[in-house]
């Protein structure tokens, strides 16, 4: 019950809020709140500094930190050993802002082992990089430029940024456009954190372009049903738009590339799995 209670009050206090740790630990609001009372209560200690709906560490929650922080690490290791420790079983896990680059490795890395069991998730740069670091997984596919020398990084590829349109759309019978052409008209983003996101805005402002209205939709399946519909226009990395009919692809002048990173904690890198699928990875990036 103890651990339970310390992985919410380490939750809380490097997000500041009770309501982005539940969503983060995959408790209720009511569960975290009530972790954090009785820890306070059985101890007589004061871990927050309650300011509305912020949560600032006091004093002594300051000193538990680290501890806390020790712990959970040393868990995430015992984990990390339990599943590598088998010859012929064990788990690995990655999480990748797509799966276009990574799932040839995985099909090659099932082929070399295939009792091994591989678990895949998706998020954007910043999330699948926060899980790397959080030991929540063994590797990361982020687009994100990462120089921290706890990681070690492999290039997996680059694509261009094109332009995804409707095939009944004003723009659709362009073969390629300058990015003064998205101005004015509506344009699908995905959420804060996507480095397509960034890319995709760092080219508006060169340009000097506003988009017309701007719309944020959190994956890249949904913005490409918007697209379908013909609801508005996205940028997006080539290898990402699907074929179909109803889809128009415009290359953009001047486009940036955006590039995509393997990474892994340098200090998990020579483990057995993580290094076999690095290996992996190497071999097809040298090929």
């Amino acid at each position: 019950m103890l651990f339970a209670e310390l992985k919410s009050f380490h939750m809380v206090a490097r997000l500041g809020s009770i309501t982005q740790a539940a969503k983060k630990l995959g408790l209720s609001q009511p569960t975290v709140t009530s972790q954090i009372r009785n820890l306070e209560a059985q101890y007589g200690v004061e871990l927050f500094y309650r300011g509305g709906r912020r949560f600032a560490l006091s004093e002594e929650g300051a000193r538990l930190l680290p501890m806390v922080k020790s712990l959970l690490q040393q868990e995430a290791d015992i984990e990390f050993n339990l599943r590598n420790g088998g010859q012929l079983q064990g788990s690995l896990r990655i999480a990748a802002t797509a799966p276009y680059y990574v799932l040839e490795l995985v099909r090659r890395f099932r082929e070399r082992l295939p009792p091994i069991q591989v678990m895949l998730e998706t998020g954007n740069s910043l999330q699948v990089i926060e899980a790397l670091e959080e030991y929540r997984v063994d590797l990361a596919a982020s687009s994100q430029l990462e120089e921290d020398s706890r990681f070690t990084r492999l290039r997996l590829g680059e694509d261009p940024l094109v332009l995804a349109v409707h095939r009944s759309h004003m723009l659709a019978n362009h073969r390629s456009l300058p990015p003064s052409a998205l101005a004015g008209h509506c344009l699908l983003m995905r959420e804060v954190g996507s480095i397509t996101r960034q890319l995709t805005e760092q080219m508006l402002r060169q340009a000097g372009v506003a988009p017309g209205v701007l719309l944020e939709i959190g994956s890249r399946e949904s913005i490409r049903e918007a697209v379908l519909r013909n609801i508005g226009i996205t940028v997006i990395a080539r290898h990402e738009v699907p074929d179909h009919p109803d889809l128009r692809v415009i290359t953009l002048d001047g486009a940036p590339l955006i590039p995509e990173y393997l990474y892994c904690l340098r200090e998990r890198r020579q483990a057995r799995l993580p290094a076999a699928f690095l290996a992996i990875a190497r071999e097809c990036t040298e090929a």
